[in-house]
């Protein structure tokens, strides 16, 4: 390797020079070592980034590979194509710190904001699975109501693996400390594969108790504070959940059973020691999708039309008819709440679209707030705008990664 060849790959690097162990591995590759050898010593190594060199007269011209599972995917096209080392090469870095600086990818942003689909677009190009960052995309067969927007993870005929949607029976309250304890399973899982895990939602507590490490407890029920609490209005409770300190998602309180749940957390972490229970630093790249305020809400009315045409009315009809409680539904909030208020007779067609759509415009704003909060709280959050191109967006994130 010449020293020109050298300084452009530092150069693409960012760093000063090679290790000697990067020197071998070029070297080994550029005497002709079979690229696919190479590949299969790769296998179960803890690799973090691998490049890939072609050779070319007038030097080398390199692209970026973030992940063990593109250079495999590569691998396997190598082989079908009969290409071997002497025209293509693998450098494989094993520092973590040298070129990869992250544990996982956060996408975040309101509803109707599109970050789904750039999350979606991102795995595909990296080849790695997405973690759901929704408190009620847990439930299964809530699809429509929940906007699982499931066809968003086929990119290019690409299926794109995800965790933590459809895992609960409707009528369950999940709750963040099983959240917690869900997401570390599936992300110890796709980081022991070699891929750097992509998270993506707009709970704003459950993001938040990841990226912080919240130390969560389960907490049982308090029946004396329900009773206590139980003649009080949705407006006296939001008032009460807001003495204590910030630990709750308010984004998510628009139901009574919901704040009387949110009390009885914070009441029950004022006597409770957090500490007992550990939770693992993650350093994470955070991406906020931000999106103008009107065309936030154009969408928001938009998609609302769109997914009661699909049967999201039906959606409910089927739940309450496998007897799920209707206050169970009711408890889940926003379209659940108000379709439900709908299908038992307390609300008219045109009530329920106007009340539901108010409610869903309040609680993207709420999420915003929430997230701008996170900024103040010391998160770095990297905006992107929502009317960028799709794939300027994902090559964007790609920068901020290297």
């Amino acid at each position: 390797m010449t020293n020109k060849q050298e300084k452009l790959i530092c150069n693409t690097f960012g760093i000063s020079k090679l290790k000697p162990f990067q020197k071998k591995v070029i070297k080994d590759l550029s005497d002709g070592r079979d690229v696919l050898a190479l590949a299969r010593t790769s296998e179960g190594k803890s690799i973090c980034f691998l490049s890939m060199i072609t050779l070319h007269p007038k030097g080398l011209l390199i692209g970026i590979l973030p992940t063990v599972a593109l250079m495999r995917d590569l691998v396997q096209r190598c082989e079908d194509s009969k290409i071997r080392a002497k025209k293509t090469i693998f450098a494989v870095e094993l520092l973590k710190n040298d070129f990869m600086n992250y544990d996982l990818i956060t996408i975040l942003g309101p509803t109707a904001s599109g970050k789904t689909s750039l999350a979606a677009a991102l795995a595909a190009r990296l080849k790695t699975e997405i973690i759901s960052g929704d408190s009620r995309q847990v439930y299964r067969r809530m699809d429509l109501g929940t906007g699982k927007d499931l066809s968003d993870y086929v990119v290019d005929g690409y299926k794109v693996s995800y965790h933590l949607i459809d895992i609960v029976e409707p009528g369950y309250k999940y709750n963040v400390f099983e959240y917690q304890r869900d997401f570390l399973v599936a992300y110890e899982d796709i980081k022991t594969r070699g891929l750097l895990p992509i998270l993506c939602g707009g709970t704003g507590m459950y993001l938040e108790s990841i990226l912080k490490g919240y130390r969560l407890l389960p907490v049982p029920e308090n029946k004396e504070l329900r009773e206590s609490l139980a003649s009080k209005s949705l407006e006296e409770l939001t008032d009460i959940l807001s003495r204590y300190k910030k630990l709750h998602n308010s984004t998510d309180v628009d139901t009574v059973k919901r704040a009387i749940r949110a009390i009885e957390i914070e009441e029950y972490y004022l006597t409770q020691d957090v500490n007992a229970r550990s939770f693992p630093e993650i350093h994470s790249l955070i991406i906020g999708v931000d999106i103008d305020r009107d065309l936030r809400r154009q969408k928001i009315t938009n998609r609302l039309k769109k997914r009661l045409q699909e049967g999201m009315v039906d959606e409910v009809k089927a739940l309450l008819k496998e007897g799920i409680n209707p206050d169970d539904l009711i408890y889940y909030g926003l379209e659940y709440k108000y379709l439900t208020l709908y299908a038992v007779g307390k609300l008219s067609y045109d009530e329920m679209f106007s009340q539901l759509e108010i409610a869903i415009h309040q609680f993207a704003k709420r999420q915003m707030t929430w997230f701008r909060g996170m900024e103040r709280r010391g998160f770095q959050i990297h905006w992107i705008d929502a009317e960028a191109p799709l794939n300027e967006n994902v090559e964007r994130i790609i920068d901020l990664i290297k």
